[in-house]
């Protein structure tokens, strides 16, 4: 077991627990979330997802968004899950990201769809 993200205390009174599987979804959560410099001993974490919140929606920053979230994802957390497929389109006034990977210690395939800066 893994604590959980963000930090906080179960109906036990202590410290939250996740499986794997999902702390692992927790951190690709993190890297798509975390804007590159906001974090002090590692500047260049994050692919910064947040960061397009008013940036004007079109098929080239989607194929931008793409690039620089496989690369971190594969950085970050290459040692822990392969990312078998991610795909970001502009449907309307929104930017949807698609991952999906697989967990490297378990073979486990999981995804994660953020849509308008909302994972789900």
């Amino acid at each position: 077991m893994d604590i959980g993200f963000p930090y906080h205390v179960d109906s036990r009174g202590r410290t939250a627990q996740v499986d794997h599987g999902g702390h692992v979804r927790d951190m690709v959560e993190q890297v798509l979330f975390t804007t590159p410099g906001e974090r002090v001993n590692r500047p260049d974490f994050g692919c910064g997802l947040l960061d397009l919140v008013f940036a004007g929606n079109s098929p080239e920053l989607a194929t931008t968004v793409e690039m620089t979230t496989q690369a971190a994802l594969q950085r970050w957390l290459g040692d822990l899950l392969t990312v078998e497929s991610l795909t970001v389109s502009s449907e309307e006034s929104a930017l949807v990201v698609q991952v999906t990977y697989a967990l490297t210690a378990s073979g486990e395939s999981h995804s994660l769809t953020v849509r308008g800066g909302t994972p789900s």
